[in-house]
């Protein structure tokens, strides 16, 4: 019992920098301490609870563009009113900590079976303060969660990675994405029927369920995307555009910008092409397959988006962890260079964010560094990815030699 016990890693340290990190990020939410830069807190106080006026009254936001969003992302949007003795704000800063403790749980007790490490769960303490109050007032850190547990149930529950998976794509569309990589039928029938049943439910109880399709295709390219660093560089040399609020975000307007949009929308095609041609091929799949194959397929799309806000670093801290988890993970540097994006995305947004709409030295230079080291993540991960399941023409390592299962896979 002693040895048993002594052999597994300790979880107060991860737990009591979790703790820290968190009340600091709720000394900031609740403003007992003001953070620098702009107010991230408006979107709760203003848009989430506008929407939450409107979505009571049993109608998806129909007039309002800002709502971009799959019907099940009025669940999170009404969730503050499990708290009717809080204020809408508080309640959903309440209900996005414990979407974060639950996450840190999660890590935690899959860090301590065997073959894993406490890698992830550490990844997950010190990403996700990094980013700033923004964690907070966003609900992404609540998809995200739900994406972590999809990813963590699947080796033992099939069926229950993918109602997860379902429920994840219906509040974000992104968790989608964790499918790549699995075999399972089992996964994709529950993924499917979950997301199915889900859409069916709001399409007949809520009108303009799936509004938000056209409003996703008509955005523009956001200041902080890939693409739009040639915009900031194009005002160097007299680029006469705008720099407009358009849909909900700080965009690109002007000569050319449908162009780099329609770029962008080709690379996420590209990237979404490269996915499928890596499952055709790939044929040496470890438990661990799954997990990095979902990281780097949704760094891949964030990569190429014609808008990278800076709650979408929250996705990729909680996939990174759950790759960490596991011992025989590719995606260790990958992870790491996401993490290095982390403080780098809260300089960006919100403290120096007045730098970036300027296009400045100091704005341009934040997002050469922030969206370099995502590339750099995104590509590596490729890399990664292929190099350990599919074969090479050269050299091919016969399947008996694979690397021992660390236990039942989930693309079995």
């Amino acid at each position: 019992m002693e040895t048993t016990v002594a052999r597994r890693p300790l979880l107060w340290p991860a737990t009591a920098v979790w703790a820290a990190g968190r009340v600091v990020l709720l000394l900031f939410v609740f403003k007992v301490v003001v953070f620098p830069g702009p107010d991230v807190t408006s979107d709760v106080s203003v848009i989430y609870h506008g929407w939450y006026d409107v979505l009571r009254g049993g109608t998806f936001p129909l007039e309002d563009v800002t709502w971009q969003y799959p019907p099940a992302a009025a669940l999170a949007v009404l969730s503050p009113g499990l708290l009717p003795f809080l204020g809408y704000a508080e309640a959903f800063f309440v209900l996005a900590f414990l979407s974060d403790l639950a996450a840190f749980a999660l890590l935690l007790h899959a860090g301590r079976r065997p073959g894993r490490t406490l890698a992830g769960a550490w990844l997950w303490v010190a990403g996700v303060p990094l980013l700033g109050p923004t964690v907070y007032a966003r609900y992404d850190v609540m998809v995200t969660a739900v994406a972590v547990a999809a990813l963590l149930a699947g080796a033992r529950r099939p069926r229950v990675m993918g109602a997860l998976v379902g429920l994840g794509a219906m509040l974000k569309v992104w968790p989608a994405l964790l499918l790549i990589g699995v075999r399972r039928r089992a996964v994709w029938a529950a993924a499917v029927v979950s997301a199915a049943v889900l859409a069916g439910v709001f399409a007949l109880a809520m009108p303009g369920s799936f509004a938000f399709l056209t409003f996703q295709r008509d955005r523009g390219t956001e200041v902080e995307s890939l693409g739009s660093l040639v915009f900031h560089v194009a005002r160097q040399y007299g680029w006469d555009g705008d720099v407009l609020l358009n849909y909900g975000s700080v965009e690109f307007l002007g000569p050319y910008v449908s162009v780099v949009s329609t770029v962008a929308l080709f690379l996420t095609g590209a990237a979404f092409a490269w996915l499928l041609l890596w499952r055709l091929v790939a044929v040496r799949f470890r438990p661990c397959t799954v997990v990095d194959a979902a990281f780097a397929a949704v760094l891949l799309f964030t990569v190429t988006s014609r808008v990278i806000s800076p709650q979408y670093m929250v996705w990729l801290v909680g996939l990174g962890a759950v790759c960490l988890c596991f011992r025989a993970t590719r995606m260790r540097w990958p992870a790491l260079l996401v993490l290095l994006a982390c403080p780098v995305t809260l300089l960006e947004f919100p403290l120096w964010f007045a730098h970036v709409v300027a296009s400045d030295t100091l704005g341009v230079s934040l997002l050469f560094a922030r969206n370099g080291l995502l590339v750099a993540a995104a590509v590596t991960a490729a890399v990664l990815l292929w190099r350990s399941t599919v074969p090479s023409l050269r050299k091919e390592r016969p399947p008996a030699q694979a690397e021992p299962a660390e236990e039942t896979p989930v693309s079995s």
